[in-house]
């Protein structure tokens, strides 16, 4: 993906759309279908609901980027619509799914990296190789937007090719009854409605990340233009593969095979085309992996930077180094997400990505509650700014999002919004804080209302 000509250091639409891509097509396709296998026929509802949730979302963010292509994306948003307080909370928990999500793709690429070294098995190989991906990706972007754009553009396109074989040959080897509609006595969880709920909320773990153009928006060549179209496009391109893909790699293994997999895409390539598919494919995912926390760690300094910079956290978080990063933000995230890995990477990989999935997407879709009443508070006090046709438009898109993001929440299950909402709460004394230190310092906070 060529970029286009301009400033040094500045995004444009193909840097823009890798990102987008790259950080969704991760780890949630990898290791997605092992956590799917147990629900069966009743995942292509989940799939059905997620995906319409995801470009509905597409939409939100990007009317929200053409008003105010701020950085900080969701914060800034929330900020400007509902004041410093909720754009806080907002910011708390992006910033938390942030370095959760990164957890999780970790332990997806080393759980690929295990058909190539039987020996990260174990607990302490596999954490270590964890933890050292992380810190590699946030080398990379300690050397700034240019050295990032540049490797995420390189690692999208290379993992495409591997989720477009198995998409597409997977279909020549498809067993329909494999994905028949379990009975609720056999499902994880109890009755068809939930077990629909929760299928929606780990396929929306892979379209978690779609508003990641949104927020390093100060590094964006004519942000207004580029981040609706990069969003948007790389939404549906993520969707397409998805739907193809998993769906292929669950017709080929059967559920009970699936379901104990670690390497569910290179286990099928395997059976369609012997060991060197079964190699090829694990090869691409490691490289899908990388590409999505290489985008993920990006974030991970972005979204502290822009609230610090406003006084809601602390100021370090908002210096940035030579290369124009945000330092310490990344340096403290990596820490957070490798004190994750350490708790969490010790149990049977499946079962530690799904706990973790979930707590991630229960942290990533309280963004999207916020920003979706966002859209709708701004066309309340602002009619102005919209046509009467666009109006209804946005009306009905940020009235379906909110609802969609709300049942989302509800998918994750009640532990996952347990410990979420006491994550959440955590915060709070941190903010009181900022608050009593921008007063002693006399310091105005920045942007949006207070």
């Amino acid at each position: 993906m060529a970029e286009e000509k301009g400033a040094r250091g500045k995004m444009g639409f193909w840097t823009c759309t890798a990102l987008v891509v790259g950080n969704m097509v991760g780890s949630g396709v990898f290791l997605l279908p092992s956590a799917l296998a147990p629900y069966g026929g009743l995942s292509l509802i989940g799939w059905l609901v997620s995906t319409t949730g995801a470009v509905l979302l597409a939409l939100t963010f990007s009317r929200l980027a053409r008003l105010n292509p701020a950085a900080g994306g969701p914060y800034a948003y929330t900020r400007d619509a509902f004041g410093g307080f909720a754009g806080y909370l907002c910011a708390w928990t992006y910033w938390k799914a942030a370095w959760i999500g990164n957890a999780a793709i970790a332990v997806t690429l080393v759980g690929y990296l295990q058909v190539f070294l039987p020996v990260l098995r174990a607990p302490l190989p596999m954490v270590a190789t964890a933890i050292g991906a992380i810190w590699l990706c946030t080398l990379i972007n300690l050397r700034g937007i240019t050295a990032f754009g540049y490797v995420q553009n390189v690692l999208t396109l290379l993992k495409l090719v591997p989720l477009l074989l198995v998409g597409v040959l997977g279909w020549f080897y498809f067993h329909p009854e494999y994905l028949a509609i379990p009975e609720p006595s056999a499902l994880p969880v109890g009755g068809y409605v939930q077990a629909i709920a929760t299928t929606a909320a780990l396929t929306l773990w892979s379209f978690i990340g779609l508003e990641s153009a949104t927020v390093p928006a100060e590094h964006v060549r004519d942000p207004r233009r580029t981040i609706p179209r990069a969003t948007l496009f790389g939404t549906l391109v993520a969707a397409t593969v998805y739907i193809l893909s998993i769906t292929a790699v669950q017709g080929v293994l059967p559920p009970e095979v699936l379901a104990k997999s670690t390497a569910p895409f290179a286990d099928a390539a395997r059976v369609m085309l012997g060991d060197w598919g079964y190699y090829f494919i694990a090869g691409g995912a490691v490289i899908a992996c990388l590409g999505a926390l290489n985008g993920w760690v990006l974030l991970q300094g972005q979204i502290p930077m822009a609230t610090a910079r406003d006084g809601l956290l602390p100021e370090s978080l908002a210096r940035t180094n030579r290369y124009g990063v945000p330092a310490n933000g990344l340096l403290i995230s990596g820490v957070l997400v490798t004190l994750l890995v350490l708790v969490d990477g010790q149990g049977d990989l499946v079962e530690v990505f799904n706990v973790i999935i979930l707590l991630g997407t229960m942290a990533g879709v309280v963004p999207y509650v916020f920003c979706a009443a966002a859209l709708l508070h701004l066309l309340a006090i602002q009619p102005a700014d919209f046509s009467d046709r666009e109006r209804g438009r946005l009306l009905w898109i940020g009235c379906c999002t909110f609802i969609y993001s709300m049942w989302a929440l509800y998918g994750t299950g009640e532990q996952a919004i347990f410990w979420g909402f006491l994550v959440l709460m955590v915060g709070i004394p941190l903010y009181t804080w900022r608050q009593w230190r921008n007063r002693v310092e006399g310091r105005v906070l920045g942007g949006g209302k207070d």
